[in-house]
């Protein structure tokens, strides 16, 4: 396997982890949003929250690692 294709591998292996990453912060929004019209805002809505900005953090510096990796692939010749 050359390396431009090995790149382009883990180009796509990041995409996946993002659509991951996002149905994952999709689903704890809906969870917490619904904590919150229920009004019980409690130690389980405040853990939501917390995982929903861990999970945003994650998105970003997984999609800056898939910018990086196709900015790197122009200096790839095969």
């Amino acid at each position: 396997m050359s390396k431009l294709d090995e790149k382009k591998e883990f180009i796509g292996i990041l995409k996946s982890y993002i659509n991951v990453i996002v149905a994952f912060i999709l689903a704890l929004g809906a969870g917490v949003s619904k904590l919150y019209l229920s009004n019980n805002i409690n130690l389980l809505f405040w853990i939501g929250i917390l995982f929903i900005v861990g999970a945003t953090l994650a998105f970003i510096i997984v999609a800056r690692k898939a910018h990086t990796e196709i900015k790197k692939l122009r200096d790839i010749k095969d």
